[in-house]
């Protein structure tokens, strides 16, 4: 006579646990750690444009005391009076309200509304002397002064990834304070957008392009490796050195044309050269790392999943073992 099987009140409660385990499995084998913050490369970034070329652009006027230094160009459109040169000095071109300081100015406007536009912004501290920052794209609130120390720029090994300060008013540092560059960080991608006018303290040491809607003012012996670019008003400089950063352009040139014969027809390859754009230039686009949070995601997910895997292989061995007791009693 066959005997029907009639499972342990113990076994039959484990059995709905077999879609749960199941469950666990799909929602371990799903959870990922969210990918790390990585610098996103961007092809158009901050681009001076030929105000790269100038060490001083203004609108209005451009006034020097002493012996005033700028490795670039000078230019100033559509004001017409440059005083102080000399002493000052200005290795590159100096223009004055003609077609080339029209168009650098035309660029100017472009870069800062480029870098005025730039999100997500991280909000800074008014003061920035005694931090360390990272690539990323900044708010920096007014103040009397928003450098009274040192503050240090850690480009984390790219050379390529830019820092951008949006200022919502004015940019003041006081005197003797500095910009450090650590691990590869580059004054050519330093960019501070400045919605009012900006004034660097005497003996200050400041790194990147200044962007300013109206005016800037270089105190005594401030120095900038950099460019002081100002859209609507004067460029004041007292015994300043302006180095303009070197930003190079890789460029990629196939050998010269060649000329195969192949009788009786000729085949001539013309000669092409490929031109790279300028280092793309990297920026922040998110938070410099993810939360604590997120980074016991993994392992998380694969408990989950290992205990969902544990629960299935349980099941599976206790039906074995009644399939084999239900063929015992048959028999």
């Amino acid at each position: 006579m066959k005997t029907k099987y009639v499972p342990s009140a113990r076994k039959r409660n484990l059995w709905p646990l077999i879609p749960l385990g199941v469950t666990l499995v799909v929602l371990g084998s799903s959870l990922r750690s969210p990918p790390q913050f990585e610098l996103a490369s961007s092809t158009s970034g901050v681009q001076l444009g030929t105000a790269g070329a100038y060490s001083v652009l203004a609108a209005t006027t451009v006034t020097n005391t002493g012996a005033t230094t700028l490795a670039g160009d000078l230019g100033l459109s559509p004001g017409t009076s440059v005083t102080g040169f000399p002493p000052g000095t200005v290795a590159g071109t100096t223009n004055i309200n003609n077609s080339a300081a029209v168009t650098a100015e035309t660029a100017t406007t472009n870069a800062y509304l480029v870098a005025a536009g730039m999100t997500p912004a991280t909000t800074e501290v008014a003061d920035l002397a005694g931090l360390t920052l990272s690539p990323g794209i900044y708010a920096v609130p007014a103040a009397t002064s928003n450098l009274t120390g040192t503050l240090t720029l850690n480009g984390q090994g790219n050379p390529n990834a830019i820092f951008v300060f949006q200022l919502p008013s004015t940019l003041i540092t006081s005197s003797s304070s500095k910009i450090v560059l650590t691990n590869s960080a580059n004054p050519c991608n330093i960019f501070w957008q400045v919605t009012s006018s900006a004034t660097l303290g005497t003996s200050s040491v400041f790194q990147g392009t200044i962007l300013a809607l109206t005016s800037i003012a270089a105190n005594t012996s401030a120095t900038i490796d950099g460019r002081l670019l100002a859209r609507n008003g004067a460029v004041t400089l007292d015994s300043n050195t302006i180095t303009n950063p070197v930003c190079t352009t890789s460029t990629t040139t196939t050998p010269p044309a060649t000329t195969t014969t192949t009788p009786p027809t000729t085949t001539t390859t013309p000669p092409t050269t490929t031109t790279t754009p300028p280092s793309p230039i990297t920026i922040s686009t998110g938070p410099l790392s993810p939360p604590a949070s997120h980074t016991d995601a993994l392992p998380i997910g694969l408990a989950i999943g290992g205990v969902g895997l544990a629960g299935l292989g349980y099941l599976f061995v206790e039906r074995k073992r009644r399939l084999a007791a239900s063929s015992n009693e048959v028999a």
